[in-house]
């Protein structure tokens, strides 16, 4: 098939670009696959990054959705996806399964006020809690989802089955750019509205935490309009105390703040201002005061210098690999969070 060919070397080339970070992770994942449940398996972006992503030796997909619909959408794609025999479907009109997953999802929300009947009703409407509870009942290890509908929604039925990571005190989310001269993670895009000075320490823990896994040396700067007390606003001050919450509680990852823009990447600039900074270089993780900030720098940056080479939202703080996607990703963003849920899911198992 010629497109899918093309395909194939158009992420080859990508994850040539996507260097120190994507490399790496596209290897781990290829070393070990996983199952990941997509819960928009009858989009046809999912079903194409499925056959680049098997094609690349990447998963064991698992696609939520009618069967007869993905045949049909498979077969119009003119991809060489067999169900049954490289993927799994899971019907969510009709699966064996069903009553398995409502008592399951009853269990977990019965002091919620949720009825048997009421968690019968969520698990039938709703693809994304059919791929959280499979990851909380071990038929699945990550999933995918968003590609339909409100990030929060999704969010909210991740939040309700699979919960917080052990120790995580709150959930953030981080989108990778890679530039010409800077790869660049952007926390938090698009969970927390106007989070305080703990929670961005949390999240930037997180954050740099996620890179680690994956062998990129995190180095922090906490963004703000001020630089270095020169504004006494409250954001400002904010941003110096998660900086300061920050150091005091992870001393061995550089971080410095509060940074404006123009400083991240000259060092020359803060040293003239700082000369004892632990931040030495060019800063590549940035935590932003407030979701607005995060939100726009990324999407601005993804457009006038990202390439839309993207990775991400990538979701922290979650109990297993669970991304929220959003209705514009593209085919190549599918794949990457493909391949960052499965090494993801490698790297926990190792862990536990």
């Amino acid at each position: 098939i010629a497109d899918l060919d093309a395909y194939r070397q158009s992420l080859t080339r990508f994850v040539t670009h996507t260097g120190l970070f994507m490399r790496p992770v596209f290897a781990a994942a290829r070393a070990a696959p996983k199952r990941v449940a997509y819960a928009e398996g009858e989009d046809e972006r999912v079903l194409r990054a499925v056959q680049a992503a098997l094609d690349e030796k990447l998963v064991k997909p698992i696609l939520i959705g009618r069967p007869a619909v993905i045949a049909a959408r498979i077969e119009r794609a003119g991809l060489r996806l067999v169900p049954g025999r490289d993927v799994e479907v899971v019907n969510p009109e009709d699966d064996a399964r069903f009553r398995q997953y409502w008592e399951a999802y009853h269990r977990l929300n019965a002091r919620n006020g949720v009825t048997p009947d009421m968690a019968k009703a969520a698990v039938r409407r709703s693809n994304t809690t059919i791929a959280a509870l499979m990851i909380h009942l071990g038929d699945a290890d990550g999933m995918l989802c968003g590609l339909v509908g409100r990030f929060d929604a999704h969010f909210a039925h991740v939040q309700e089955v699979i919960g917080a990571a052990p120790g995580a005190r709150c959930y953030a989310t981080m989108n990778a750019l890679m530039l010409d001269k800077h790869t660049l993670f952007i926390a938090d895009t698009f969970v927390n509205d106007d989070p305080s000075a703990e929670q961005l320490a949390d999240i930037a823990a997180m954050a740099a935490e996620e890179l680690r896994r994956f062998g990129v040396p995190p180095k922090l700067a906490f963004v703000s309009h001020s630089m270095y007390g020169s504004s006494r606003r409250p954001s400002a001050l904010k941003m110096r105390a998660a900086r300061d919450l920050f150091v005091q509680r992870h001393p061995d990852i550089p971080a410095d703040g509060e940074l404006q823009g123009d400083a991240l990447f000259n060092e020359e600039m803060r040293a003239s201002l700082v000369p004892d900074s632990a931040l030495h270089g060019a800063a590549n993780v940035l935590i932003l005061p407030n979701l607005d900030a995060a939100n726009i720098l990324f999407n601005v940056l993804k457009v006038t210098g990202g390439k839309g080479v993207t990775v991400g939202p990538i979701l922290l703080g979650a109990n297993a690999p669970a991304h929220i996607l959003n209705p514009a990703s593209t085919v190549r963003r599918i794949v990457n969070m493909t391949a960052l849920a499965v090494a993801d899911a490698g790297a926990r198992s190792r862990l536990s």
